[in-house]
Order: structure tokens, then C-alpha cells, then sequence
């Protein structure tokens, strides 16, 4: 039996994937699996029951990689699950910025009692007046799953698209329109593009990437879109740049006391992901990834630990061995197998920068005696015996 627990409210859809061999509990420490959004997981104590985290969604700013990782407690994202969601309102950002409705229905409804209406929005109406997006050059930097599929739909709506990624993976280059145009340098994008929106995750070397040295090589009248993380952008020198009239727009999903109520900046309350679709995709992947890990050790889409997948156990027992990506671990698993006369039918082991998993699928049962020995190796964070 298995026992998880929600941090944050998670869709039935996925949660009904659950079945009898698992139950919620109400404290976090009883359970083996935590599911969460955006709940902040940084001061969290974790206790030595917890092997796997699944964050319904695809940012993990809010949960400490690094001590889990130490703990040996594999995190889990849903990458892709959102990206249809985000694609749509990255796509009504771009159509806000071009032409102010926005203005316009506020106009309407400050204006709602006046009997003569239709005839003053006539003459109104050119103050909200703006652009067709169809011929204009959008900037794509960040080819990952939400990327991809901006770029794919902006060239169904007439627009010259230009993608960024040095790290594309095989699959996303195989899903990206050959029409769109492959940049070999983020300045080229910055230099050519009229819409430039930006779907890369937060890191040392992406924080604060819109600033005014990217800025000053834009067009002017250039719209920028955020809907990946608020601190991609500088957003100082982005309010600098629409108060000098470089930047058309801003259009961010993330409120924050820079950029909520000034001009020339369109924010829109953290929606990227907040659809219906997309909270029940997230959830039903964030079950399967715990559930696969749980049940047969398998890892898919950690941000923490190597993908590592073996299949269904079919043999007597599985062993799943969480450790630092050091030498010799390998032969010293070996060793106390063989010491206890247990045969290693099959096995693999993966590494990811400082971590690895190792699985060993063994002809025997695992006695209480082998676990610790294999807790007792120099390097070794966490050992489950998965059968």
C-alpha cells in the first residue's frame, strides 16, 4: 500500500488514476508521494518515508531540487501537459498588444449609459486602433513544448517566425514547422523581430536575459511577451523602454508590484496554465510518473534524478538505488549480492550531473540484511526494494 499526499488541489482526473493500493492522507510526513502546484516546498521538512514529488505543472522553482536530490527523493515535472493552454493566451497576448481592446471595452463600459453610443465609438474608435499581426516577425527563444507550438500556430496566422534554441531536443525539431526560421544567435532575434515572446525556464544564466543591453538591439516598437518566468526580464529596463518608447508592450503573466497598473504593460494574472484541459493533463501525468515509480522504480521527466526505465519487474525482486555519480558503486552492489548469494538477473544504471539511479532486478528475495548493506556503501542516498 501506498500513501500520497496533495499540498495543492489536484484534479480528479488524475487522482482517480489512483487505485486501491493507494490512499490519501492529510499529513505529509505519513506519505510516500506529495503532489503539488505552486505550494512553496523550500522550508518543508521532508520525512524518510517520501521517495517522489510530482509537480503538476513544469516550473519546480517552488521545490528545493538540490535537498531532495540529497535525500534521495526523486521530483517529477509535466512538461508539455500546459503547453496548449500557455500557446493560446501567448497567442491573445500578441493580439492585445497589436490592438487595444482592452481599452476599447473599458471605454465601452465607462461609457454603458450613454443613449447615444454607437454613434460616439464611430468616432472613438481610432483611439484603440492598432496592427494585424499576420506579415509582422515574431521571435521564438525557447524551442522546448510550449515554444514549439507558438511558433507552429503563429505561422498559421500569416506571421514570419523565428525560433531560438541551442539545446532543441530531436523531438521538438521533428514537431517544428519547417516554414519557420532557425536563428542562429538570440541577438538575431532580438534585432529582426517585431513580437518577441520568451519560453525558457529560470536559470543563472537566463535571469534577467530581456535587459537593456537586449532591449537597445530591438526594433523600436517591439512587443515583448513573458509568460515562462517573471525574472527572465529586467522588468526596470522594460518599463524604461516603453516610457522612452522603444517598447510598444509588455505582456507578462506574472503580477508584481513593477509592473501591475503601468503603462504600456499588459498583465494578466498567472492564466498561462490555468485551464481546465491543462489542470487535468498535469494531473494525470504527475499520477502515472509517481505511480510507475512507486510500483516498478521507473523514472520519466525528473528534473532531479537520470530517466531510467526497466519495464514491469517480472523477476522475484527489484532493488532502486539512489546515489551520487561516483566510481565503483556499481561493482560494490555486485559485491553484496554476491555475498549474499542473490543473482543479478538484469540491471542499468543512469547518471545526471552529480546524481545516478541504479535498478537491479534480482533472481531472489531482498532480506532486511542486503538493504542495509546497500545503505551502509559510501555515496548510496536511498535504497527501495520496489519488489
Amino acid at each position: 500500500m501506498f500513501q500520497y499526499h496533495c499540498l495543492n488541489p489536484i484534479s480528479g482526473v488524475g487522482l482517480d488514476l489512483f487505485d486501491e493500493n493507494y490512499t490519501k492522507v492529510d499529513n505529509a510526513k505519513d506519505a510516500q508521494a506529495i503532489l503539488v502546484r505552486s505550494a512553496a516546498m523550500h522550508d518543508m521538512e521532508f520525512s524518510e518515508n517520501l521517495s517522489a514529488i510530482a509537480r503538476a505543472g513544469a516550473g519546480v522553482n517552488n521545490i528545493p531540487l538540490d535537498r531532495c536530490a540529497e535525500e534521495g527523493i526523486v521530483v517529477f515535472n509535466t512538461p508539455g501537459a500546459n503547453a496548449n493552454g500557455v500557446k493560446e493566451l501567448v497567442l491573445a497576448g500578441m493580439l492585445l498588444a497589436s490592438r487595444d481592446v482592452v481599452g476599447g471595452i473599458r471605454w465601452v463600459k465607462e461609457n454603458s449609459a450613454d443613449s447615444d453610443i454607437a454613434k460616439k465609438a464611430e468616432k472613438q474608435k481610432s483611439a484603440y486602433a492598432g496592427c494585424e499581426i499576420s506579415g509582422k516577425k515574431l521571435g521564438v527563444i525557447g524551442l522546448g513544448a510550449i515554444g514549439v507550438k507558438v511558433a507552429n500556430a503563429a505561422t498559421h496566422l500569416g506571421m514570419e517566425v523565428y525560433g531560438y534554441d541551442p539545446y532543441i531536443s530531436v523531438k521538438a525539431a521533428w514537431e517544428l514547422s519547417r516554414t519557420i526560421k532557425h536563428a542562429d544567435s538570440v541577438d538575431e532575434i532580438y534585432q529582426n523581430c517585431d513580437y518577441i515572446t520568451i519560453h525558457v525556464p529560470l536559470m543563472d544564466s537566463t535571469r534577467k536575459m530581456i535587459n537593456k543591453e537586449a532591449i537597445d538591439q530591438m526594433k523600436n516598437g517591439v512587443v515583448i511577451l513573458n509568460f515562462a518566468r517573471d525574472l527572465l526580464a529586467d522588468e526596470e529596463a522594460v518599463l524604461a523602454a516603453i516610457a522612452e518608447g522603444k517598447v510598444k508592450k509588455y505582456v507578462t503573466d506574472f503580477p508584481n508590484p513593477t509592473v501591475a497598473g503601468k503603462d504600456g504593460v499588459i498583465v494578466i494574472p498567472h492564466l498561462g496554465a490555468s485551464t481546465e484541459e491543462s489542470e487535468d493533463n498535469c494531473a494525470r501525468m504527475a499520477v502515472e510518473e509517481v505511480m510507475d515509480y512507486l510500483e516498478n522504480g521507473n523514472i520519466k521527466n525528473s528534473v532531479n534524478y537520470p530517466n531510467c526505465d526497466m519495464g514491469v519487474c517480472k523477476m522475484p525482486a527489484r532493488v532502486a538505488v539512489l546515489h551520487r555519480n561516483i566510481k565503483g558503486l556499481i561493482s560494490k552492489y555486485a559485491t553484496v549480492m554476491g555475498d549474499a548469494d542473490i543473482n543479478i538477473s538484469d540491471m542499468t544504471n543512469k547518471s545526471r550531473g552529480d546524481y545516478a539511479y541504479s535498478l537491479l532486478d534480482l533472481e531472489s528475495p531482498v532480506t532486511a540484511q542486503v538493504v542495509e548493506a546497500l545503505k551502509a556503501i559510501d555515496g548510496v542516498l536511498k535504497v527501495r526494494v520496489i519488489k
